[in-house]
């Protein structure tokens, strides 16, 4: 079971998800079963909705890279690590992703809801150890996110 801990920083989130909390639980049941590794397993991460100044500032400090971006993801482990917490363990954290509401904001609302999906789970695939800096990570990854996507859109 997957758990998405919300934490609303930016209150203008609210003027297209009203409760980020609920919808996410929603969508979060439809996937369970997509990720084989999580039968039986508990994986929480936290998700911190914010805006510009929250998310360059991070991104400044942990990747240094001073300017806004879509999406931040921390994972709690590396890789391996994961893999072998994951086998041990029933109940695991992922990690911390972190979504700016600017980078959203000018999207009409069907739009918005679509991007946000895309991007909560882009960062929710990178705290599980995917990456996309080689081609064929990318695709791999790509291919999952779009599964991921189809599979809540219904």
């Amino acid at each position: 079971m997957i758990k998405i801990d919300v934490l609303i920083q930016e209150k203008k989130w609210k003027k297209h998800i009203a409760d980020p909390q609920r919808y996410l639980k929603t969508r979060t049941k439809k996937i369970n079963n997509l990720i084989p590794l999580f039968k039986d397993k508990k994986v929480v991460f936290s998700l911190l909705l914010t805006g510009n100044t929250k998310i360059k500032k991070l991104n400044k400090q942990f990747r240094n890279k001073n300017k806004t971006t879509d999406v931040l993801s921390f994972p709690f482990y590396k890789k391996e690590e994961f893999k072998k917490k994951i086998e041990k363990k029933n109940n695991i954290y992922l990690g911390d992703v972190i979504l700016n509401y600017y980078k959203l904001n000018n999207l009409k609302k069907s739009d918005f809801i679509y991007k946000f999906n895309k991007l909560w789970i882009h960062g929710f695939l990178h705290l599980i150890g995917h990456k996309h800096k080689k081609n064929k990570d990318f695709k791999k990854m790509s291919k999952l996110e779009n599964k991921i996507l189809n599979k809540i859109q219904k």
